[in-house]
């Protein structure tokens, strides 16, 4: 009987030391689940996204009428701003926006680049060899759960993945669960919420075709199933004090064996 008490006792400390799992990104080789391969197909325009359209062509006085107006540079630093933001349009709930001459053009669910594309075949009537360039100034996303500094990050660089991502939200944070990381994008096809979910430390997560975020994802990141447990519990120390606990039991055990 005392030796089965012992045995528990040992078991009992080798669970509570148990160090914890998936620390490790990208550790787990998953072969057999099958993703799509990622590519970055570039970043889908959606309503309200505030976009910067720019065209260009061989003769500049004949390609002023289809830019907004702007401002020429002075010292004045509202005049300034103003010359920046001149040339920005934001889609409109139907999903378009509107441009000088062309009129309304309807954008949403393209990409950049087919969006470029369109304008310069419009463009083509009226200019010789017309340039366009479209820029999204205001991507954002939003990281929550257990990350270092969570919030909405708003980042000049649009091709951003997965743990560019973490970096600019300080990390996961230790007690984080890092083989479930939800995923919520709003689908413009669909008009609706999409849910996934992510594995961190499998490999085979850059070959995801979410590996590439969107903008307006959101990514939350759950705590473990230990952090869950402990966060229920109104003593904060209570997992630490049965991990104490176990250490003292199976001490005193050991000192009574040997001492007889």
């Amino acid at each position: 009987m005392k030796k089965q008490i012992f045995l528990l006792l040992i078991f009992l400390l080798a669970f509570a030391c148990k160090p914890k799992q998936n620390m490790i990104y990208m550790s787990n080789h998953n072969f057999e689940q099958e993703v799509n391969q990622a590519r970055y197909t570039g970043l889908i325009i959606k309503e309200a996204d505030v976009l910067d359209i720019k065209v260009s062509a061989f003769d500049e006085l004949a390609v002023k009428p289809f830019n907004l107006p702007s401002m020429t540079s002075t010292n004045d630093p509202e005049a300034t701003a103003s010359a920046a933001s001149a040339s920005q349009y934001t889609v409109s709930t139907e999903g378009y926006v509107s441009m000088p001459v062309l009129g309304r053009v309807y954008c949403l669910g393209m990409t950049k680049k087919q969006l470029e594309q369109d304008l310069e075949e419009r463009l083509k009537i009226y200019l010789t060899d017309p340039r366009v360039d479209v820029k999204l100034t205001n991507f954002s996303i939003s990281v929550l759960g257990s990350v270092g500094n969570p919030g909405q990050k708003t980042t000049n660089n649009e091709k951003l993945n997965l743990f560019q991502a973490m970096a600019l939200a300080g990390d996961m944070s230790p007690s984080a669960d890092r083989t479930n990381v939800k995923l919520l994008r709003y689908s413009e096809q669909s008009q609706k919420d999409t849910l996934i979910s992510l594995d961190f430390s499998d490999r085979s997560i850059v070959n995801s075709p979410y590996y590439y975020l969107q903008q307006n994802d959101i990514l939350y990141v759950e705590p473990d199933k230990n952090a869950q447990i402990a966060a229920n519990n109104t003593n904060p120390n209570r997992a630490l004090f049965l991990q104490l606990l176990a250490v003292a039991m199976s001490l005193a055990v050991l000192l009574i064996r040997f001492t007889r």
